[in-house]
């Protein structure tokens, strides 16, 4: 069944007309001709703010419910949700940036698959009727992060099932080595300066070419993100979000923020006002500072800055 919009448009004003044709496209409606469009029943709610807008402007709109008589009016209806258009058109991006990125430095290559994941992302949430080009899609762009996890940032570790994070006793976390990758980035520079401000003040880093393969961990040592790391991706969530919540940290709202701007840095997802900024400033530092020692330093007191930040916290 579906939800069909009838709609009659004010004259005036035209940024009204304007808003609704974007709101109608970005919502993915069907057109079934200029002023009926249609959306999957489960979605009706959506075109609620449409309905009140257009009144409000004394436009005309009203939302019925519509169901096909037989098998070749359904086919129809669902041909007008066909997204394998819009599928193809986000291959072509994907394809494009894969045959650029041994071109491409780390910040700009990371920048520009974080647009292509946000654009398949943006392509799902209107795919009401998703299929095999959806998950040929998915496919694709999981090939193209661990290409861009090969180049960059070797060892990325895969994630965790989901499962509860137990929470740990921090005073048994105190004067301990911890292990990471060498020449970290952002979960693993976030992830260092957690460490040493909230768990284990006394920390010192080892920095591997190869944890999980070639450059064995010491024993004794706590590992962070990379595949066998006791601290490492579960889920949906960074290294950086498993620490905090193995800590009990995971409740402040300041650690929610960083938290955000992490993952996406990290992982891709939703974008967030401080990720530009913060990625920007620790690309700067790693072309700085050689040393991994003083590059964690150096990032500490963005991390630092960034925590004390005053700003949106919810």
């Amino acid at each position: 069944m579906w939800s069909v919009l009838f709609l009659t448009l004010p004259t005036q004003p035209s940024a009204v007309r304007l808003r609704v044709w974007r709101a109608l496209k970005t919502l993915g409606c069907g057109s079934v001709r200029d002023g009926v469009y249609v959306l999957p029943v489960a979605h009706a709610v959506l075109f609620d703010p449409l309905v009140t807008e257009v009144r409000a402007h004394g436009g005309e709109a009203s939302v019925l419910n519509l169901s096909t008589g037989d098998e070749a009016q359904r086919a129809d209806m669902l041909a007008l949700f066909d997204r394998a258009e819009a599928y193809g058109q986000w291959r072509k991006e994907a394809q494009a940036l894969a045959a650029t990125l041994p071109a491409l430095e780390e910040t700009e290559a990371r920048r520009r698959w974080r647009g292509v994941a946000e654009g398949l992302q943006t392509l799902r949430r209107i795919d009401y009727y998703p299929g095999a080009a959806a998950e040929q899609a998915q496919a694709e762009l999981d090939a193209l992060r661990q290409a861009l996890d090969a180049r960059f940032s070797r060892g990325e570790p895969v994630a965790q099932t989901a499962h509860g994070i137990p929470r740990l006793d921090v005073r048994k976390f105190q004067g301990k080595r911890w292990a990471t990758r060498a020449r970290p980035w952002v979960d693993r520079l976030a992830c260092a300066w957690l460490i040493r401000r909230f768990i284990d003040p006394e920390a010192r880093f080892l920095w591997l070419a190869d944890p999980a393969g070639s450059t064995s961990v010491p024993r004794g040592v706590l590992g962070f993100d990379y595949d066998g790391a006791r601290f490492t991706h579960v889920g949906s969530r960074v290294s950086f979000e498993v620490l905090a919540a193995s800590f009990g940290l995971d409740a402040d709202p300041r650690l929610q923020r960083i938290a955000r701007a992490v993952q996406f840095l990290d992982i891709g997802g939703i974008p967030v006002p401080e990720a530009a900024g913060l990625e920007a400033v620790l690309s700067g530092l790693r072309e700085v500072h050689a040393d991994d020692d003083q590059l964690n330093l150096a990032a500490a007191t963005v991390f630092d800055a960034l925590y004390a930040a005053p700003g949106q916290l919810a």
